[in-house]
């Protein structure tokens, strides 16, 4: 007689461990933070879910319709490639606004029509303005900030070893599963 309950249970792979990133996408240290955060992703994989989470900063006029716009990306199913995208070229952000955001996602192959009508209707202003107030509420006051296993790592001002911080709290979640 097999136990199929323990033969599925050994099947199931444990939940990933959650990194939130409070992230704005006209940020330079935000868009410095992207290799750190490709690493992660490459080492990690599934075992670690990256969520980009958006704290607009008042001095970037573009950083709310490009938190936006990566929600719209989000909902087209590429809201990573998206961030990445828009976060190479945070100066040409500044410079162009938001018809640079709709070039990005034509260059993606993502609905731009839709990214336009989303950006004019704000159809994500309330997702939007959720993770800026979570982000408040945990003491976020700068980008790029993580939240990894309840710990806050704070990289506005360097990323000096932030990576090395998460890979360890990250490491050490994943050994507790």
């Amino acid at each position: 007689m097999s136990d199929s309950t323990t033969d599925r249970t050994a099947e199931r792979t444990a939940d990933p461990v959650v990194l939130d990133v409070w992230c704005e996408l006209q940020c330079p240290d935000c868009h410095a933070a992207l290799e750190d955060l490709r690493a992660l992703r490459a080492r990690y994989g599934d075992r670690l879910e990256v969520r980009l989470r958006h704290f607009p900063l008042e001095r970037h006029k573009h950083a709310y319709a490009a938190a936006q716009a990566a929600e719209e990306a989000l909902e087209q199913g590429k809201g990573w490639p998206y961030a990445e995208a828009v976060l190479a070229r945070t100066e040409e952000l500044a410079s162009r606004g938001e018809p640079l955001l709709l070039e990005v996602a034509a260059e993606l192959g993502l609905d731009a029509e839709e990214f336009d009508t989303a950006l004019i209707d704000g159809r994500h202003l309330l997702i939007v303005d959720a993770d800026e107030a979570e982000g408040k509420a945990i003491g976020v006051t700068g980008t790029p900030t993580y939240v990894i296993g309840g710990e806050r790592l704070d990289g506005g001002k360097s990323q000096e070893g932030l990576r090395e911080r998460i890979e360890e709290i990250a490491d050490r979640l994943l050994a507790q599963d």
